[in-house]
């Protein structure tokens, strides 16, 4: 075999190697985009914990969303979320979930919002946040 043709062999094994761990990486990064797709858009502004979960909330351009986690994921219990913006009624998510609850999302422009979150017997409130 010449030298130019071990060249040519080997610079399409890199193309092909380089080729393989792009696609896993772009497969990761759609598996994460995937699993996100339940979230909320934005950045995270406050975690509200309690004993059977916790209310993640994010704010983004004026809305503001969020959604409940159980600490412990897998049978269907009770959940709910609500978002409230000062002078408007509460948008809510309330159901028999194995994960998350929500997302919810509100605009609030500058206005102070409430957020209530419940799992099971366990549940938050945060009074008026965000003003």
């Amino acid at each position: 075999m010449s030298s130019g043709r071990i060249r040519r062999s080997l610079a399409l094994g890199a193309v092909v190697l380089a080729a393989a761990v792009l696609l896993g990486v772009a497969g990761a990064g759609a598996a994460q985009a995937q699993a996100q797709a339940g979230r909320c858009a934005g950045h995270k502004v406050r975690t509200l914990s309690f004993s059977t979960g916790k209310v993640l909330v994010y704010k983004k351009r004026g809305y503001v969303c969020a959604v409940t986690v159980a600490k412990r994921p897998g049978a269907r219990k009770s959940m709910s979320v609500s978002v409230q913006a000062r002078g408007s009624r509460p948008a809510r998510d309330k159901g028999r979930y194995t994960h998350h609850a929500g997302p919810v999302t509100v605009h609030a422009g500058h206005r102070c919002v409430w957020v209530k979150g419940k799992v099971g017997g366990g549940s938050t409130s945060s009074g008026w946040i965000l003003c």
